[in-house]
């Protein structure tokens, strides 16, 4: 027998109480948002009090006013994220039960659905209140990645969202649906790769760590667009190469269209939906560093 990891034994609930026969309880998910929601403010709140670190030495927008926009942010997370996955994701299922689609607490964010539902909700926000939306966009990359490290982790401690099948010496022997199906080769134990931890590190701790380095070290957040578009860069690239890991989503396995109809031809070409989603996230983001060096050098 290889050697692996024994799933720990956490309950995907922190805590739970009971009032008046309702049972309510807050969930590593759901702490892992409010934790990373709240980090992010205090972190956009920080940059904003250094102006010395924005170009002209003076920053976009007040202290003051990150709390309102956290408002926005937030519902640009919750409806994009959800919506994103209902369209990217499972809409055969929600074609057939739309009422589904409101119910949150069983699961089902899309981080692309959610960012670009970010990048609406700040856009309005920005042009409602006239602050320019490129350097708002970079102080959220700043503060973006430790989000995802704390969601990853949640994700890891749900048990959901797992890698595949390996025999390496740090593959997780996960619980339920993802003890089954390994194949002849995992005559007892069905072992796989911790993918959500490989999300967290590259997306989360790697890429956080770049950013802030570039903004406090090397001035990046004195070129408008320029940290935003390595984050999105970064986020696609960490995203695309993870992929290779990470167990494809069910309706993945056998793809279909949007109507439910078996797609012939392979699973999208051979990727999975995550990296078909972010090749124009990479693309996107490496445009706008491009774009922002080549107006800084002009």
């Amino acid at each position: 027998m290889h050697g692996y990891i024994p799933f720990p034994d956490i309950s995907p609930e922190v805590f739970s109480v009971s009032i008046a026969g309702y049972t309510f309880a807050l969930r590593w998910y759901a702490l892992a948002y409010i934790t990373g929601l709240l980090l992010g403010w205090r972190i956009v709140v920080a940059l904003m009090k250094r102006p010395r670190l924005w170009r002209e030495g003076q920053a976009p927008m007040a202290p003051q006013q990150v709390e309102d926009l956290l408002t926005w942010v937030i519902l640009g997370v919750v409806l994009g994220g959800r919506t994103g996955y209902v369209l990217f994701y499972d809409l055969p299922y929600y074609l057939k039960d739309p009422l589904s689609i409101f119910k949150l607490w069983q699961g089902g964010m899309a981080f692309h659905g959610g960012f670009l539902g970010v990048v609406v909700a700040v856009v309005l926000y920005c042009r409602s209140q006239k602050i320019p939306a490129l350097s708002v966009f970079d102080a959220l990359a700043v503060a973006t990645p430790q989000g995802l490290m704390f969601g990853r982790f949640a994700n890891f401690i749900n048990g959901e969202l797992w890698g595949r099948p390996s025999h390496l010496p740090w593959a997780v022997a996960f619980p339920g649906a993802a003890a089954q199906d390994c194949g002849p080769d995992w005559l007892t134990i069905c072992t796989r790769h911790p993918s959500q931890i490989y999300e967290a590190l590259m997306e989360g701790v790697i890429l956080g760590l770049l950013l802030v380095y570039l903004a406090l070290r090397r001035g990046w957040l004195r070129h408008p667009g320029r940290l935003g578009g390595l984050f999105v860069a970064g986020y696609g690239t960490a995203r695309f190469i993870v992929e290779f890991f990470r167990q494809a989503d069910a309706q993945f396995i056998t793809p279909t269209d949007p109507f439910g109809n078996v797609i012939q031809f392979g699973q999208l070409g051979g990727f999975s939906m995550g990296q078909v989603l972010s090749l124009p996230m990479i693309a996107f983001g490496l445009a706008v560093v491009w774009w922002t060096m080549r107006k800084a050098r002009v």
